[in-house]
């Protein structure tokens, strides 16, 4: 595959990327001509009443939340190490890694050598509805991606009125206004953004209330617009 993508791109018409960050992977890295290379930004479907309704598992403690592949290039580790400094300052909080990947058995430890394991959770693979109650049952949605091409999950999150800190390294974090922004090896960054939304209402709701407005305005049907854009135009030119 890896083999076949430069010949295929040479040989297309144009290129569309889902964010800056991969144009300019495919303009720098496989010396395309930068005008034949179109950003076009992921969306999110509009989620049914069924999952933005479903019922919260009450606790008291306020649950972080880490959801994707456990894998180098998801920045697992970071989270870790931000979630202990964020136990220094307050010990009601619970932390979650759901998903499944190479380094989930890596993370167990890192929490144990932490001496945070019994303020983790870590679910497995979910999927499905499954996805959504575990962002029903989040107070904070945590992506502390080291490189994403562009990350549909804050979305999903901020869409379930979760309050999201991305990476800056992240395709995302370009069209998102209404989050919070670390760079990914920045773990006290990360965790001054976690305890302050834990810890503050005010800035809770407020993350909360514009992050949902924000998502309701990213739509497939603009992104899909843009693309019909672009075939059109590409039609034209080889008329």
């Amino acid at each position: 595959l890896l083999t076949a993508l430069p010949i295929c791109m040479n040989n297309a018409d144009h290129i569309i990327t889902v964010s800056e960050l991969t144009r300019r992977t495919v303009i720098e890295k496989y010396h395309q001509n930068p005008d034949k290379v179109t950003t076009v930004h992921n969306a999110v479907i509009p989620l049914s009443d069924d999952l933005l309704n479903l019922p919260r598992n009450e606790r008291k403690d306020k649950v972080i939340t880490f959801l994707g592949r456990i894998t180098m290039q998801k920045g697992p580790e970071y989270f870790v190490e931000a979630a202990a400094k964020v136990l220094q300052k307050n010990k009601n909080v619970r932390f979650v890694m759901a998903g499944g990947g190479d380094m989930e058995a890596k993370m167990i430890r890192l929490a144990a050598q932490r001496n945070i394991a019994d303020r983790f959770h870590f679910t497995g693979f979910l999927r499905g509805k499954e996805v959504y109650q575990m962002f029903r049952d989040s107070d904070v949605y945590v992506m502390p991606s080291v490189s994403e091409p562009f990350g549909i999950s804050p979305l999903e999150a901020m869409e379930m009125g979760v309050p999201s800190i991305i990476s800056k390294q992240s395709g995302c974090a370009e069209i998102l206004t209404n989050v919070i922004k670390t760079d990914y090896w920045d773990i006290d960054a990360m965790a001054d953004a976690m305890h302050a939304l834990v810890s503050y209402p005010a800035l809770h709701d407020y993350m909360r209330v514009k992050g949902i407005e924000e998502i309701h305005g990213i739509t497939w049907e603009k992104a899909g617009q843009k693309v019909i854009d672009i075939y059109k135009q590409v039609i034209a030119n080889r008329k």
